[in-house]
């Protein structure tokens, strides 16, 4: 299979590599010339619990030198969502498929409206994975992936997705219902990311104290009654003990958002606490703890330059 990558960050790095260990032809398509220089020169290499790999790799800026793929992996932040899929129309034909294994809320509404539904795979990912420079991933965590059609189908193109991606060593499952394991994974990012951006805690040490432990379990209660009155069915029965034991099961992992501030990054906050508020709105459901959590995320990006630490 032609597989096309979009973003050579920490996702796209972890699952590229094992795709070429599979044999699997696989090409990247970066934003940054300079980077995706560097990367055609050096090759990339992870190491981490599954232990130490690297390789060469095909990479380019321009998606006409790739051309049509059989699968467009979307690995970008959900702000670049847009441009990336538009970026990427090369790319496509008419037995593309275009995946998307990204945090955060919406990003299949907009692949959905750049390529179409009958053409959108959405996923989610629980493997963990940290950018140490470019090109240099470390593997921190293992966990499920999950694809699916957000109308539910399950098509041979879906099957052969999932084959592919645990023959590369990524345990995958294909659900009919993505959009309610979007919403189940959106609100265990909603009660970490921000507050480990903000504390520069680790996940596994918000619970070591009772003011984090508070915020998160408000920001979640929250999330849950904007996800109850869109009738989503989250896949876990308790969302705040969920949460919980997401952050003792990857303890030690520095969550992409705090990655994006400890590099002065602009992070996805909009996409996940921020989507929680926008809809809360929507629905007349008050959010004041995720507002609260956006709006100091978001001083916090604009202020880089500012900080005196």
């Amino acid at each position: 299979m032609k597989i096309a990558i979009i973003g050579p960050g920490a996702i796209g790095i972890l699952f590229g590599l094992n795709l070429i260990k599979a044999k699997e032809e696989v090409v990247f398509l970066d934003n940054n010339t300079k980077r995706a220089g560097r990367l055609k020169k050096d090759g990339i290499k992870i190491d981490g619990i599954s232990g130490a790999h690297r390789s060469s790799i095909n990479i380019t800026t321009d998606p006409k030198e790739i051309g049509v793929s059989d699968l467009v992996v979307v690995c970008v932040k959900s702000y670049d969502t847009e441009d990336a899929i538009k970026h990427a129309m090369p790319l496509l034909g008419d037995r593309t498929r275009v995946l998307t294994l990204q945090n955060g809320a919406g990003n299949v509404q907009i692949l959905e409206d750049a390529v179409g539904d009958n053409k959108v795979i959405g996923g989610i990912t629980s493997q963990g994975a940290n950018v140490k420079e470019w090109g240099h991933v470390v593997h921190a965590g293992r966990g499920d992936t999950i694809i699916g059609m957000t109308n539910k189908k399950v098509l041979g193109p879906i099957r052969d997705v999932a084959r592919i991606l645990n023959k590369a060593g990524f345990q995958t499952k294909v659900s009919k219902d993505i959009n309610s394991i979007m919403w189940s994974k959106l609100i265990i990012n909603v009660g970490i990311n921000a507050l480990t951006a903000l504390t520069r805690l680790n996940n596994g040490r918000l619970l070591d104290f009772d003011g984090t432990k508070d915020v998160m379990r408000r920001a979640v209660s929250e999330a849950v009654k904007v996800a109850k009155r869109k009738r989503v069915r989250l896949t876990y029965d308790d969302p705040i003990q969920k949460v919980e034991l997401v952050c003792k099961a990857t303890s030690k992992n520095i969550s992409s958002m705090l990655q994006d501030v400890l590099r002065k990054k602009k992070t996805e906050i909009e996409f996940i606490n921020g989507a929680i508020v926008r809809q809360g709105a929507n629905y007349g459901i008050p959010t004041p703890v995720n507002s609260l959590l956006t709006n100091l995320v978001k001083t916090i990006e604009t202020s880089y330059d500012k900080q005196v630490v």
